[in-house]
């Protein structure tokens, strides 16, 4: 009887289950001009799900020298971060693949000239970042491509953890 009573009486004051939260829905983002890249293409400049989004490789190519193509590259993602409702600080995740370097040497100049551009748009609490080296990219002339992951909201409180510094 007194396990019954208990039981009635943790029924009556524990909140109902709430029902499953709804998967966040997924949201194509074709910032202006862009709509080749989806209509022809059949492809999403940038996904958002939920807080998370996700852009496409956004080559860099174009007439003028490489840190000039690579700025116009980063602009452009800032761009579309911004059709998405992120910013640059709320990039989490870099790849970047690389069409020119042929050796491991003329990959790390090439890193560098590209660093020095990304350090621009990048100021402290750089996002994790993988640079792969290709032969060839889809945008005739590209020099690199990039793609970007960003969760909104998480450049707000970014810091950094390093080993031994909780």
């Amino acid at each position: 009887m007194k396990t019954w009573l208990t039981l009635g009486f943790l029924a009556a004051i524990w909140p109902p289950a709430s029902p499953a939260a709804e998967a966040p829905g997924k949201i194509i983002i074709i910032p202006e001009k862009r709509d080749i890249e989806y209509d022809t293409y059949h492809y999403a400049p940038a996904v958002r799900v939920g807080d998370m989004v996700i852009l496409s490789g956004i080559p860099a190519g174009g007439a003028g020298p490489y840190k000039e193509q690579i700025r116009r590259m980063f602009k452009r993602v800032a761009a579309t971060l911004e059709a998405a409702g992120a910013g640059m600080d709320d990039v989490v995740e870099l790849t970047t693949f690389h069409a020119t370097a042929r050796t491991t040497e003329e990959f790390r100049k090439e890193f560098e000239e590209f660093s020095a551009v990304h350090g621009e748009f990048f100021t402290a609490n750089y996002p994790a970042w993988t640079a792969v080296g290709n032969t060839t990219l889809l945008a005739n002339g590209a020099v690199v491509e990039m793609r970007v992951v960003a969760v909104i909201g998480s450049g707000k409180n970014a810091r950094v953890s390093r080993a031994g510094n909780k």
